[in-house]
């Protein structure tokens, strides 16, 4: 009822404004007053709002996930870094005395799932803090002043909380900072600009008082993007890099994640380890969960070694499909993934840990290579290697059909990216360039020679263990899986009888 009351009231309204139109009264006033009462009224909600909002957030952030440093895997500089970080304000009164001043913000980077959030999380225990968080994204509105007043709640919210609980320092953690502290272009006024200023004015005011300290941590992998007054000293004082873990950091994380769940004594988790290479910690637990998952599946009590290979797979290429494939097509796909293998073999022995014709993901087959050596500098000769493995599936089809098939397409991609770190290198015979003033005609050209010479490589190689296709193909047809071991064994029985045909 209450509803139809409002309808026809505002009806009303401009009945009533044009008929005192009609009778000669001057409606300026009162435009006047209504443009007044209506601003009020939006200020009103807005504020309102903005209320609920922070006692939203309040009510979140009240019963933080109790985390330690020791619940993170791996991180064992970055934890360090930050750990340092922190004892600024465990021990402000020490560090006072030799005129330090306390840090003002931290900056987390590195790739996503590593471990940024979880770290923040970590520091406001180590501390004893309180603990807010927020995402970017939550101070980005359309209406103008909405993002800045939210910064200014969240402060003062720090600030309320410390006086509540009887604390002494407060964190405040901003995900994906990227979306507020952008560079800014000096053109026309946006509603994250004035949300950036009103965070600058914040943490230039964070220590105007001695209690509460606040220390605002932020996280973003796209660091080449934040403004240049966010990043200066004095606002982030410190940029801690939280990169991709190394071995050893992979099997403190996996160890994390296999605390509750029944392995199988035979299980090896440093092997998981070594196949996990350039894994995240995001990813590391979805393989654990993962393969939790096909031991249920399987009926298993326990997670044996073949369903952590599964899980790998999952997480690096996705799950099985059920496509089906025409006999001719799997037999090119199955000379295409053999084509990699043999390529990935005599290049590099004991590479290839098995051939799969089964479809994942969008893959129609693959080839799992045996893990290498953590491994961050690369030469020329080892690029090259790189390049005739992804060229492989190419040059056995062109060597059995004549031609390519659109399979090829993402090996030409990580071709191409690997040419391009060469020229980026030095490595080519344009000596060392910058891309950019170099004519893309020469580029072009310089690309077009090295994959043509290596192309033209790896189908000799290929042509030279021709007979490794042929007694391969049947194998991977029926069985679908072609184990590393049994692979070798064939070659090796090429290479024989090719040295005996050479000797004859």
């Amino acid at each position: 009822m209450n509803k139809y009351y409002k309808e026809l009231t505002l009806g009303m309204i401009p009945i009533f404004l044009i008929f005192l139109a009609f009778i000669g009264v001057n409606m300026l006033p009162l435009l006047l007053v209504g443009v007044v009462v209506g601003a009020l009224f939006y200020m009103t909600r807005m504020k309102g709002a903005v209320g609920v909002s922070s006692r939203r957030s309040s009510k979140v952030s009240k019963k933080p996930q109790v985390l330690t440093f020791d619940d993170i895997g791996g991180q064992e500089r970055a934890k360090k870094e930050l750990m340092e970080a922190m004892d600024f304000l465990n021990r402000a009164d020490e560090i006072s005395k030799l005129g330090i001043r306390p840090l003002k913000g931290i900056l987390l980077t590195g790739p996503p799932g590593t471990g940024k959030t979880l770290m923040a999380k970590a520091a406001a225990h180590y501390t004893d803090s309180v603990f807010l968080a927020a995402s970017g994204s939550e101070f980005v509105e359309m209406y103008v002043g909405v993002g800045a007043s939210r910064i200014r709640d969240l402060f003062k919210e720090a600030k309320n909380r410390c006086a509540k609980e009887e604390k002494q320092n407060a964190i405040i953690f901003i995900d994906e900072i990227d979306v507020i502290g952008g560079k800014r272009d000096g053109g026309q006024q946006r509603e994250y600009d004035q949300t950036l200023n009103q965070l600058l004015t914040e943490m230039d005011g964070i220590h105007s008082e001695d209690t509460p300290r606040i220390l605002l941590i932020a996280a973003t992998n796209r660091k080449e993007m934040l403004d240049s007054a966010l990043l200066r000293p004095g606002r982030f004082d410190r940029h801690i890099q939280v990169d991709l873990p190394d071995k050893q950091g992979r099997m403190h994380i996996l160890k994390l994640h296999a605390n509750n769940k029944p392995l199988d004594p035979e299980v090896e988790l440093e092997k998981v380890a070594d196949e996990t290479f350039q894994f995240s910690g995001a990813q590391l637990e979805s393989v654990m969960n993962e393969a939790a998952i096909y031991a249920m599946r399987d009926g298993s009590e326990t997670i044996g070694q073949q369903h952590l290979s599964f899980a790998i797979d999952k997480v690096m290429m996705g799950e099985k499909t059920d496509r089906e494939s025409t006999q001719e097509e799997k037999e090119r796909v199955a000379l295409h993934e053999l084509g990699h293998a043999i390529a990935a073999e005599c290049v590099r022995p004991g590479a290839v840990s098995q051939v799969a014709l089964s479809p994942r993901g969008q893959a129609l087959g693959y080839v799992r290579h045996h893990p290498h050596k953590d491994q961050y500098l690369y030469t020329k000769t080892f690029l090259q290697h790189q390049i005739m493995i992804a060229l492989g599936g190419a040059a056995a089809e062109e060597i059995f059909y004549g031609g390519r098939s659109t399979g090829s397409r993402n090996d030409f991609e990580q071709a191409l990216n690997m040419v391009r770190t060469m020229i980026d290198s030095g490595m080519t015979d344009l000596g060392i360039v910058h891309t950019d003033m170099v004519p893309q005609e020469m580029l072009v050209k310089q690309n077009q020679q090295i994959l043509d010479e290596l192309m033209a490589e790896t189908k000799a190689l290929l042509e030279a263990h021709r007979s490794v296709f042929e007694h391969s193909l049947d194998i991977l047809l029926k069985e679908e899986v072609l184990s590393g071991e049994r692979f070798r064994v064939l070659l090796a029985e090429s290479a024989a009888n090719h040295t005996q045909a050479s000797a004859s």
